[in-house]
């Protein structure tokens, strides 16, 4: 059985953020990561100031080996497949069968994208179809794009995209979801609207050229940006009881500390912010105030 003060449930940036800081501030940490992140599709990462360009791959590297500077943090590639107990001490097991004693959790787990369903989408997506116009929209500016979105999203999403390029046409995989009024306004910025379904992609070694639709219309473009739909990267949150937020992230408060005592979550399992940056500043974050509580808690304990 292992003893530790703190578990971290994701070895991304939240994760090994979390993971630098509870080490520097001695507490026995162990970081459990699965080995799958979301953004191994992607070939660069942007808009993290000094690495801005690092592979994904890079990035974990560069951060395992700085963690391994504080001999308090382990690193261990699993799954956590259960949690029980409460704040103190929580039992967790592996699908190793490893088990874990642990004060407090954090959970950055992160989000994962549903089946993408449309023929050709997933050769291209972290290559030249993307999610983020702040991680990729620097590298698409004023291309023609096709962004694949519908109702509320979209008509966030177009304006924002407008600030990286104008030539761009949305496609909607079925009903659009508008209003009139909505259709108006894209037709006021002589941005074409297309509801018919897709039928495919069309790319070559993962640059998109068309999106073909099903009633044969063919639309040239060098880059797509579309909604994609996230899932929790695990159901373990809900089974502590934790309070689940209507986006489907876990609710927490901006120390991030969620709803269930002794448990905190960090970056995008707890955010719509799905950016490095933001994800390491909340481990980083989550971190301090899981220390804070565990030295004011041992801090009692002697009074």
């Amino acid at each position: 059985m292992n003893k530790v003060d703190v578990v971290i449930i994701g070895g991304g940036p939240a994760g090994l953020s979390a993971g630098l800081i509870l080490g520097r501030a001695r507490k026995q940490t162990i970081v459990i990561d699965e080995g799958r992140p979301r953004n191994a599709v992607t070939r660069e990462a942007h808009g993290f100031l000094t690495r801005d360009g690092i592979s994904p791959g890079e990035f974990r590297r560069i951060a395992k080996e700085q963690l391994r500077v504080y001999p308090s943090v382990s690193q261990v590639e699993d799954t956590v497949v259960s949690i029980t107990g409460e704040d103190g001490y929580f039992l967790l097991e592996t699908a190793t069968g490893m088990m874990i004693a642990s004060k407090k959790l954090l959970f950055a787990v992160g989000m994962k994208d549903r089946k993408l369903g449309i023929p050709g989408l997933a050769e291209v997506y972290g290559k030249s179809a993307f999610v983020c116009p702040y991680c990729d929209g620097w590298e698409l500016r004023d291309e023609p794009l096709v962004v694949i979105s519908r109702g509320a999203a979209l008509m966030h999403f177009a304006p924002l995209l407008s600030g990286w390029t104008k030539r761009f046409v949305v496609c909607t995989n079925g009903p659009d979801e508008l209003s009139e009024a909505e259709r108006d306004e894209l037709r006021d910025h002589h941005i074409p609207l297309f509801d018919t379904p897709i039928r495919a992609i069309l790319s070559n070694e993962g640059m998109v050229n068309h999106v073909v639709l099903e009633d044969g219309t063919e639309i040239p473009c060098t880059g797509i940006f579309f909604k994609s739909e996230l899932v929790p990267g695990t159901d373990l949150p809900q089974s502590l009881g934790c309070r689940i937020s209507d986006t489907g992230g876990i609710a927490v408060d901006e120390f991030g500390k969620s709803s269930v005592p002794g448990v905190y979550a960090a970056g995008d399992a707890s955010s719509l912010m799905h950016q490095s940056i933001a994800a390491a500043a909340s481990g980083a974050l989550a971190a301090a105030a899981i220390n804070g509580e565990l030295n004011r808690e041992a801090w009692q304990r002697i009074q």
